[in-house]
């Protein structure tokens, strides 16, 4: 035990020199401009500290403000610009007592700075630096907090604070800047910068309006991630800031600029400045450095959603600033190694072993396979071999001339391995070593977003399918394909939709539809109108009394969403349609002739807005070829793209295509599209029925002889069509018991409807009862009723109930062999 004291007290006197060892040093220079700054950094490095700060008194004693920090943004542990003396800070407790504080998690759970924090899981230290000079403040996210060490180190580094003069960098005035100079306030956005700078964008003075969004304007897109990084204040701390940028010009490459810049705090309630140089870095290089290449990266992968944009992005970042001959991007799984992306993509181009790997599109190999690889990967940093270093030939064969494996670490593991491979000799300096460790850190975390993007992607796609008809029902005289893609600019779940409903008499509705928004809430409510137009189309309504119910569904529901819908009913044997707009786009016609044609139906308001709306129906004449389009508006609206113009080129499309195929056509559309937002799209080809059925119906009227009059009817009807005897028989009896039904335990209209298809008799009894009859499952021989269902039931071939316009349809089917 006196051992293990001792070699603690050892190491406690090791820190706490070095500590004081390099505090020398830096105090050894005082008038160094980042002195403070330099000072605050050790307790980054001996301290244990994920932030340290120097709070100090401003011009009102009642106050005291962030002077300099150094580590992450202070914003992350809730921690304050500025403090009233007065208020219940640790910060401020601190400062009155004049005694240090040291809290953990759990004494911070009820202050002020863990309740402006997600998850408090911190500790902090305040060490008051004397009653006028303010207070030393670290934030340690380690999970026992300051140790006695760490504790040492930070007093240590408390006494050799040396506090700034007050006013010794006062906020520049007009006419004060240098040419190169700007000065940034990070509340408003205003800057003042010199004239050089402002001929480096190109504005005059005059037409320069003091914002930094006009300069931001200016500056190449891919590039803004990096910049709003220093501009935006909360992802900042205190400290000096070095970046490279791109300028638009007017003709030509955009010009490289260098910003150095240094953030301040205000004090006396001020807000924070940014105060720094820009320079023109055109001039001083052959060719961009590593820190622009690294920015590149750094922006490409920012916005790389799917593990091949991460390849694609780092392909574009290395191979060709290093004049690389191949590259590969592998994901580490278990124990295997799966190689993503290749650049170039041809099998030829990579090593004999890798293509007798490859069992499905990209080699897939266990890593023991390649031993020094696996070494690479246990040691989890950066690994060069220059020409004629012996490699196993999976490996060697990469890179003769030269290889690089940068393994890709993120969240303590390694997510995977990026090979680079040069054909000739070539020497690798020390520069480059960097360049290619920091991408590597870079992409390993965008790998591990990427797969968990592309994972949930893929999840929230599945669940979007499953609310989905699986498959589109067989139709007579049409055919009918429907696709459906998800969006890429999220992980929530869309609500569009899309459905094919058959109904009676050779009818169908087309359905397509969208509901606002892209959450759980708008694809259950999209699962919902989808069942409640279902089933107000299938009991018998018109179009327009549909959609009128599905509206009134939507607006009784107490939803903030609402939904647009299409709705079509094609009569399959007429060739006629009738069409109801809610606030959807409209539907595209393709004619046998090839030309295309926007249908302008008539439009009500979109479901869930009005009580009393009113979806007026549009009819519509198919000739026998003619193609009928449903869409979303993500197929034809975009940032970038106005809905007409999205609806035009859509028809153009239509027309130029080949209506043979639907399939094919369906996917052609989509090629292409813009994928901001979820896009469902219908296809229907109507070919127009081979045979059509006969039909007739009859009104039965509630008198005496009803049921003479509807037999009568149909024995007339049945011999116009040339009914065997026995089926007429058989068809007599069936109407005589169905109707009788509907006129005794039903009240209201009664219709009969007789029609015939393929030898295939169908007669149906309409009436104003939801109530389906029941058959008996018993009869005495003494009951005087209950048998007419039986009755029914034994001559006909199939018989069964629908739901007709808030009542039912009684039907039976009779064929020659019945």
């Amino acid at each position: 035990m006196a051992d293990v004291a001792s070699e603690g007290a050892a190491v406690r006197r090791t820190r706490a020199e070095r500590a004081e060892r390099a505090l020398d040093a830096l105090t050894a220079v005082p008038s160094s401009p980042d002195r403070l700054r330099r000072v605050l950094e050790q307790g980054l490095v001996l301290g244990g500290a994920a932030f340290v700060g120097v709070y100090v008194p401003g011009g009102d004693p009642a106050g005291l403000y962030l002077a300099e920090s150094a580590g992450l943004p202070r914003t992350l542990f809730g921690l304050r610009d500025g403090y009233q003396v007065t208020s219940g800070s640790p910060v401020c407790t601190a400062h009155r007592t004049g005694r240090p504080v040291w809290l953990g998690p759990q004494e911070l759970a009820d202050t002020p700075e863990a309740r402006r924090t997600p998850s408090p899981d911190f500790s902090l230290a305040v060490l008051p630096l004397g009653p006028a000079d303010g207070c030393l403040v670290a934030v340690s996210e380690q999970p026992g907090g300051f140790g006695t060490d760490d504790r040492t180190c930070l007093e240590v580094i408390a006494g050799a604070v040396v506090l700034p003069a007050p006013g010794s960098t006062p906020a520049p005035e007009d006419g004060e800047l240098s040419d190169d100079a700007f000065a940034l306030a990070m509340d408003s956005g205003r800057v003042e910068v010199g004239d050089g700078i402002l001929r480096l964008f190109g504005i005059g003075r005059g037409a320069f309006d003091g914002r930094v969004e006009t300069l931001l304007g200016l500056t190449v897109p891919e590039d803004l991630p990096a910049l709003m990084s220093v501009v935006e204040a909360d992802h900042m701390s205190l400290g000096e800031r070095e970046l490279e940028f791109r300028v638009l010009q007017p003709s030509g490459p955009p010009k490289w600029l260098r910003l150095r810049g240094r953030m301040l705090s205000g004090g006396d309630g001020r807000p924070a400045r940014l105060v720094g140089t820009v320079a023109d870095t055109s001039t001083l290089r052959s060719e961009v450095t590593d820190v622009a290449r690294v920015q590149r990266l750094a922006a490409a992968l920012a916005t790389a959603g799917t593990v091949k944009d991460v390849g694609h992005a780092v392909v574009a970042a290395l191979r060709r600033p290093l004049h690389a001959d191949r590259i590969a991007l592998a994901e580490l799984e278990n124990d295997r190694l799966v190689v993503t992306v290749l650049d170039p993509p041809e099998p030829e181009a990579w090593p004999e072993l890798w293509r007798t790997e490859w069992r499905t599109e990209w080699p897939d190999a266990p890593v023991r396979a390649m031993p020094t690889l696996a070494a690479a990967l246990n040691e989890g940093r950066a690994r060069i071999w220059p020409a004629g270093s012996p490699l196993e030939p999976a490996l060697a064969g990469v890179g003769p001339g030269g290889l690089a494996v940068l393994p890709l670490p993120a969240g303590g593991r390694m997510a995977g391995a990026c090979l680079i491979g040069w054909d000739r000799p070539r020497p690798f300096g020390p520069d480059e070593r960097a360049l290619l460790t920091a991408c590597a850190g870079l992409t390993g975390q965008a790998l591990v977003r990427a797969h968990a993007f592309d994972a949930e992607h893929e999840l929230v796609g599945m669940l979007q399918r499953t609310l989905l008809p699986r498959r589109l029902p067989r139709l007579p005289g049409a055919v009918a394909v429907a696709r459906y893609l998800p969006t890429v600019s999220g992980l929530e779940v869309g609500g569009d939709w899309y459905d094919v409903i058959p109904l009676t008499d050779n009818h169908v509705a087309f359905v397509i539809g969208d509901v606002q928004g892209h959450n759980a809430g708008a694809a259950t409510l999209m699962g919902q109108m989808r069942t409640a137009l279902r089933a107000y189309a299938a009991e018998g309504h018109p179009p327009d009394v549909v959609v009128a119910h599905a509206n009134r569904l939507l607006l009784e529901m107490e939803t903030d969403l609402f939904a647009t819908c299409a709705y079509v009913d094609v009569d399959m044997e007429q060739g006629t349609a009738l069409c109801v707009r809610a606030g959807h786009v409209q539907p595209v016609l393709r004619h046998p002739d090839g030309s295309a044609e926007i249908v302008r139906a008539e439009g009500g308001p979109p479901l869930g807005v009005l009580f009393q709306a009113e979806f007026p129906m549009t009819p519509l004449r198919l000739q026998p070829g003619t193609v009928l389009a449903l869409t979303t508006d993500g197929l034809v609206e975009s940032p970038d793209a106005d809905i007409d113009d999205g609806m035009d080129r859509l028809a153009r499309e239509l027309a130029a295509a080949d209506p043979g195929h639907l399939g094919l056509v369906a996917d052609a559309l989509l090629t292409g599209a813009h994928r901001a937002d979820d896009i469902a799209l219908l296809l229907m080809r109507y070919d127009g029925m081979a045979v059509r059925a006969l039909r007739e119906s009859w009104t039965v009227w509630r008198v005496p002889e009803a049921a003479r009059h509807a037999r009568r009817f149909t024995r007339r009807t049945l011999r116009s069509w040339d009914v065997s005897p026995d089926t007429l028989d058989a068809a007599l009896l069936v109407v005589s018991e169905l109707v009788t039904n509907a006129l005794v335990h039903t009240g209201g209209q009664v219709r009969l409807d007789l029609s015939l298809v393929n030898h295939r008799l169908r007669l149906a009894v309409a009436d104003a009862s939801p109530r389906s009859p029941v058959k008996p499952t018993s009869i005495g021989w003494e009951a005087t009723g209950g048998r007419g269902i039986l009755l029914v039931e034994a001559v006909s071939a199939a018989w069964g109930t629908v739901p007709v316009s808030g009542g039912k349809q009684v039907w039976a089917d009779l064929t020659p062999d019945t």
